[in-house]
């Protein structure tokens, strides 16, 4: 019989009490902080976390840092902006591995060729596409600003 793979609640509170154990507190405050999220959305969608739906919410916190990140920046808080970018690398090993840009620019290929999009009022039809077909491993900004190019917007 094949052994089941763990889901990625499991992997969680495996690597919280991994993390625990190795005295890591950067690493457990994150995985609680993650652990708290995915409880959370369980009550409001009132089921256990498919892994999608985990990711999903994984996804959120990342974006949650990135920002964090820009605003520490601007504010010349390297220091508080380096520890968001290690949270950050913690939960980005929760999420699938990012597209190559040679993979968003084929989606975005098939994308136009199938909305027949020409112009930049084009530009929705297409982030819809490419979006929904990247599911989570694209950057929304990137692809939109390479959309934008590609349609002369």
């Amino acid at each position: 019989m094949a052994a089941r793979s763990e889901s990625l609640k499991e992997r969680l509170s495996r690597e919280l009490r991994e993390g625990m154990k190795a005295r890591q507190p950067l690493r457990v405050s994150v995985l609680r902080l993650l652990a708290a999220s995915v409880k959370n959305r369980e009550v409001e969608l009132g089921h256990a976390l498919t892994d999608d739906e985990f990711q999903e919410v994984a996804r959120r916190e990342v974006k949650r840092r990135r920002e964090a990140i820009e605003a520490y920046e601007q504010a010349g808080r390297e220091d508080r902006a380096a520890r968001e970018r290690d949270e950050q690398a913690l939960l980005e090993a929760y999420l699938p591995a990012a597209l190559a840009d040679t993979e968003v620019d084929a989606l975005i290929d098939q994308a136009m060729a199938e909305t027949g999009a020409t112009g930049p009022g084009d530009l929705g039809k297409v982030m819809g596409l490419v979006m929904a077909r990247a599911r989570g491993r694209a950057n929304g900004r990137s692809v939109q600003e390479r959309v934008r190019r590609r349609l002369g917007g």
